[in-house]
């Protein structure tokens, strides 16, 4: 198995992720059937700019480049965040992505295993993610890796 290893985004690498990051979730939540593809855009942008404020360096936000520790290449990117809502402090996954050519060859598996080194540095012991309910590859991942199921939110479309 791969051996990966995190380094703090670039901003080369951070508008990078964040084009691509931006369209992804916008698609995403069109697909999810929670946005009008007509406004998923325009919200997914307010959400980042909401979110990081202050672009790669807002405040308790950390975003990494992942990259296979022999090869030295680039392979993915996580972002995670410190947060206090809904209870004591904790980590916050709010992006992860290994790119389609390194996919099912273990780096996420060990990506997510590396970022728990990450979280614990910062004195947290807890880690919360959300998954959409069509991406079972990441479902599978994070159960994998010990994620339990916190909350389900289930839809029903009932008409034209």
């Amino acid at each position: 198995m791969p051996q990966v290893h995190l380094a703090s985004m670039t901003e080369q690498e951070f508008e990078a992720f964040l084009a691509f990051s931006v369209r992804d979730y916008a698609a995403e939540k069109v697909k999810a059937g929670s946005w009008l593809a007509a406004e998923a855009l325009d919200k997914s942008q307010a959400e980042f700019k909401q979110l990081l404020p202050e672009g790669k360096d807002s405040k308790n936000n950390y975003l990494f480049s992942i990259f296979d520790k022999d090869k030295n290449i680039y392979v993915g990117n996580i972002w995670f965040a410190v947060s206090d809502r809904g209870g004591p402090r904790h980590a916050f996954i709010y992006d992860f992505r290994i790119l389609d050519e390194f996919q099912g060859q273990g780096y996420g598996t060990q990506a997510m295993l590396a970022i728990e080194a990450e979280v614990q540095k910062r004195g947290l012991d807890t880690i919360s993610l959300h998954v959409f309910g069509h991406n079972h590859v990441a479902r599978h991942l994070y159960e994998k890796v010990g994620y339990q199921t916190t909350d389900l939110m289930m839809t029903k479309h009932v008409g034209s």
